[in-house]
């Protein structure tokens, strides 16, 4: 029941969630093995976090392949996973009116298919240990429906029927499942949408009323710290003012 020297690997680890949960295990002496597009801003974690193991490996969650090889990465330095944090995500803000068809198909590719990506790298893996930690970043969008988001929310609610599938097909193997569905995060997920107008009003609702991602990496952190026999499958996290 301790974080320490867990093999631990992390996508979207550059910024927000990732890059604070990335800060939290790294403190508690894990061994991190991190994720992202910008390898620029890993790096940063690996520099400010030295005395922890963290090594950093350029990886799009929509490419199988790179999934895969940031899996093999943890596996060739460590023996070993015991935790996939499946955190990248985007959240373009649009009304079906729209017809953004391809802002839909790249909310699906990443929401969907990058947690796909990660669970078909790991899960041969884990189920071959007998053991292993499966987590997922989803949203509180997965559970409430509300306007402009419905594409969002169906990638959300779609991590949600796929990490339940998960916890069933696969308990007997000794995997556990979670998913962390936040309210509105002070992070860069706002820069998903287009629209200049929108962006701005969700990054001011933001810095109103939202969490911080260091409340939501404590979250992370619980549900990977928890025994071995228990499994917290789903943890629910809103700001105190946020009516949805």
């Amino acid at each position: 029941m301790s974080i320490k020297d867990k093999v631990i690997v992390i996508t979207g680890a550059s910024s927000g969630i990732g890059a604070a949960t990335v800060a939290n295990l790294a403190k508690q002496h894990a061994k991190l093995v991190i994720g992202a597009r910008r390898v620029d801003k890993l790096d940063e974690l690996k520099e400010k976090y030295s005395e922890a193991e963290i090594i950093t490996q350029k990886v799009d969650v929509t490419n199988f392949d790179e999934v895969n090889d940031l899996v093999k990465t943890a596996i060739e330095h460590f023996g070993k996973i015991d935790v996939l944090f499946n955190n990248a995500g985007i959240m373009p803000i649009n009304p079906l009116i729209k017809g953004a068809r391809n802002e839909w198909q790249n909310i699906l590719n990443v929401n969907v298919m990058g947690v796909l990506n990660g669970i078909a790298a790991v899960l041969p893996i884990m189920q071959s240990q007998k053991f292993g930690h499966i987590i997922a970043t989803d949203s509180v969008a997965g559970h409430v429906v509300v306007p402009n988001l419905a594409v969002y929310n169906g990638s959300k609610f779609a991590v949600r029927a796929i990490m339940e599938g998960l916890r069933q097909e696969h308990h007997n193997d000794g995997i556990r499942t979670s998913i962390v569905s936040p309210g509105a995060v002070a992070t860069e997920l706002y820069k998903s949408s287009t629209d200049e107008a929108t962006q701005q009003a969700e990054l001011e609702n933001e810095k109103e009323i939202g969490l911080s991602a260091e409340n939501v990496a404590t979250a992370v952190a619980y549900a990977i710290d928890t025994p071995d026999n228990m499994d917290v499958n789903e943890i629910i996290i809103r700001p105190i003012k946020q009516p949805v």
